[in-house]
């Protein structure tokens, strides 16, 4: 079954145009399926769900109108970009914490 990936605008142009550019959509519903797959309870670096573009993914999450867990995205050392919020629903989904960090290495999902 096919994601639904709605795009907003950003500084004036679109995250991807579907006519100019279709593999650009084909990547930003990649990443929106692989966030979706991080389980309760894990997480994944903005770099372990897309490599070649890490930024990318955090561009997503700030623009997708998509319900995706996005407090399983954290920073590669661990350490969680949102502050007391996602940290709490970290917690609350029995992450494994290091500190003011995750324990990346109990805690990553693959």
């Amino acid at each position: 079954m096919a994601t639904k990936v709605r795009l907003q605008r950003v500084n004036r142009t679109r995250l991807a145009p579907n006519r100019r550019y279709p593999a650009h959509a084909d990547r930003v519903a990649a990443i929106i399926a692989t966030i979706r797959r991080i389980p309760k309870g894990k997480v994944q670096s903005y770099g372990g769900i897309d490599n070649e573009a890490p930024r990318l993914v955090g561009l997503v999450l700030a623009t997708t109108s998509e319900r995706v867990p996005w407090q399983r995205v954290v920073h590669a050392d661990g350490s969680i970009p949102k502050g007391k919020r996602q940290r709490d629903l970290l917690v609350k989904e029995g992450v494994v914490m290091k500190g003011d960090r995750v324990d990346m290495k109990k805690s990553r999902a693959w």
